[in-house]
């Protein structure tokens, strides 16, 4: 049985339409720099780890954390398997970072992977080694208690290397748990036509025994897909699951037991696939729907009114249902069999305004990949070429060079794959809601509130929207709360970029490149001097800076957050603490 599709609806208000660029500012950054005892070890990909998901999850990873309970208070795990805390109160009196826990060494794991940290409240922590084994940590208090030990509650072989992607506590029915959400790149014989590897998704409960004396698992629930998720959380109280990939997941195991998956009653076209390729011009749609084998026209059933679209074979469920973006006449639309042998059914449908942009084509329906046409791909060209300037003061009045669509660079386009974002019931494990991402790239997760479930950031046209989850409004259950204006084609530029953050109060986005630098992107404040845009004739109330930082290191960078006022960023032998902001 297949899940609602829903759409994202976008607040205009948090839209600035009269946006026109980050302006370059020279004004310097402060960075301070913490010299490390022990380096940094980072954990290389082995020569059997060679596919992009474990590029994704591992080769990408951030090994720096920052306690959102906690404000500036970043942990990172060195090469003797220290977990150090770094807590900064005065920038200009920063001290050593302090240790709160020792992983014991394990030399038994062939391919070990970089130890991972997640911390579910203000006083628990969870922690794995890289080989395997999940610790629970008890940590007190840890603001004013930071250079306290941490206690070990949980401390338990799970099975191959994982690393942490979220975890969370809370005390049901007098009961203290701690839901813990794992993933793993595992072999899989079954894969033998793609890479030979599936990625899991494994959600462990840990619950205290004997009034918390001890803790025991409770469940263990796996989901088996084909990509590494893009985003990943628990939602409060362990009620669901949230995930945004590429490929869907769907659950295998319940506490080691097979999990049988619903069979679905449409006729089978290639689920691993799209079932169809939609492209636009400025006057009409074109969509290419994938048909079964054997199909004839005489079975073909299509049906377009009331801005309704249906397309399916006599006998099946439709393939493809539901209400189009916008409206379309009937009369000017039509079907034909564009390629018999590949089973191909090819629909144009007549825009009733000219003119204007589908974002989607049926809204919430994540089955179709969208391919943008060279005349839009020429459009979006033209339109973001100015977005970013080098200079304070920018000639608004030079003429703009002519689009030649053969010259698009990769951050004018769109993405190739299509993502989905998922809503699992913690009880059924069975997906309620979806949401066709399309074209709308992710970015990064930031924790806005520990108290709710880890925001999201994806890229919308141009711009970078922030998305809180809210699953306790199932009719809105992702809220559309900042935006970031052009991030979104800024980020795509910079070809070096490793990651990307911002800060959780949404005062500025940052993005660290592999080496050295990091841009910091502000949002738009009221300038001191009057400014005037000659072009528009109109006078500049607010700008928007750029600001660019050096780190004084020629170590990888391997870790990268922002709190409100500072941006931390780990090389292998330096810490470096960067105040953006004087709150």
């Amino acid at each position: 049985m297949s899940s609602p599709n829903y759409s994202l609806k976008v607040n205009r208000e948090l839209l600035d339409p009269n946006f026109e660029s980050y302006r370059l500012s020279l004004d310097p950054i402060p960075s301070y720099n913490v010299e490390l005892d022990a380096a940094v070890e980072e954990v290389k990909l082995k020569e059997t780890q060679y596919t992009l998901d474990h590029v994704r999850a591992f080769g990408m990873y951030n090994y720096l954390h920052l306690d959102p309970w906690y404000p500036d208070s970043v942990f990172f795990v060195d090469c003797k398997g220290r977990v150090l805390n770094l807590t900064v109160t005065l920038d200009t009196a920063l001290g050593k970072p302090k240790e709160v826990f020792r992983l014991s060494p394990d030399g038994g794991c062939e391919e070990p992977l970089c130890p991972s940290l997640s911390l579910p409240s203000a006083s628990w922590a969870a922690l794995s080694d890289g080989t395997g084994r999940l610790y629970l940590l008890r940590t007190s208090q840890r603001g004013e208690n930071s250079h306290l030990q941490w206690e070990p509650q949980f401390n338990q072989q799970m099975g191959e290397p994982f690393v942490i992607l979220h975890s969370l506590a809370h005390v049901q029915g007098g009961v203290h748990s701690l839901e813990v959400l794992l993933l793993r790149v595992q072999k899989d014989p079954q894969e033998s036509k793609g890479s030979g590897f599936s990625v899991t998704l494994e959600w462990i409960t840990v619950a205290a025994q004997d009034q918390g004396k001890r803790y025991e698992v409770r469940t263990r629930r796996l989901l088996t897909g084909k990509s590494v998720p893009h985003y990943a959380a628990l939602e409060p109280q362990g009620r669901g699951l949230m995930v945004a990939s590429e490929k869907p997941f769907a659950c295998t195991h319940l506490d080691g037991k097979a999990v049988e998956t619903p069979a679905d009653g449409a006729p089978e076209v290639g689920a691993a696939d799209p079932l169809y390729f939609w492209q636009q011009t400025a006057e009409d749609v074109t969509v290419s729907v994938r048909m079964p084998e054997g199909f004839s026209k005489d079975q073909v059933q299509f049906r377009l009114a009331g801005g309704s679209l249906s397309v399916g074979v006599q006998g099946f469920a439709p393939i493809l249902e539901g209400a189009l973006h916008a409206a379309v006449d009937p009369e000017a639309s039509a079907w034909v069999i564009k390629d018999n042998k590949r089973c191909v059914l090819e629909v144009t449908l007549q825009k009733l305004e000219e003119g204007s942009t589908w974002p989607e084509l049926v809204p919430g329906d994540g089955r179709g990949e969208y391919m943008v046409s060279e005349e839009q791909a020429a459009l979006i060209h033209e339109r973001l070429t100015y977005l970013t300037v080098d200079d304070l003061n920018a000639n608004g009045e030079a003429e703009k060079p002519p689009c030649n669509s053969q010259e698009l660079e990769d951050c004018d386009g769109f993405p190739e794959d299509s993502s989905s974002l998922t809503h699992f019931d913690g009880g059924t494990l069975q997906p309620t809601q979806v949401v066709n991402l399309g074209s709308h790239q992710y970015l990064f997760t930031v924790d806005a509130d520990p108290s709710e479930m880890p925001c999201l950031c994806l890229r919308h046209d141009v711009d970078a929207l922030v998305w809180q989850p809210r699953p306790a409004q199932p009719d809105a259950m992702w809220e559309h709360i900042a935006t970031f204006n052009a991030l979104g084609y800024v980020q795509a530029s910079k070809r070096d970029k490793k990651f990307s953050t911002c800060a959780p109060d949404f005062s500025y986005a940052a993005l660290g490149e592999c080496l050295r630098r990091t841009f910091i992107y502000r949002q738009p404040a009221p300038v001191d001097t009057v400014l005037f845009n000659r072009k528009q004739g109109r006078q500049v109330g607010q700008v928007a800076k750029q600001q660019v930082a050096s780190l004084d290191s020629a170590d990888p960078v391997l870790g990268f957050r922002a709190s409100n006022e500072r941006l931390f960023v780990l090389t292998e032998k330096n810490l470096f603490v960067l105040k953006v902001n004087n709150n």
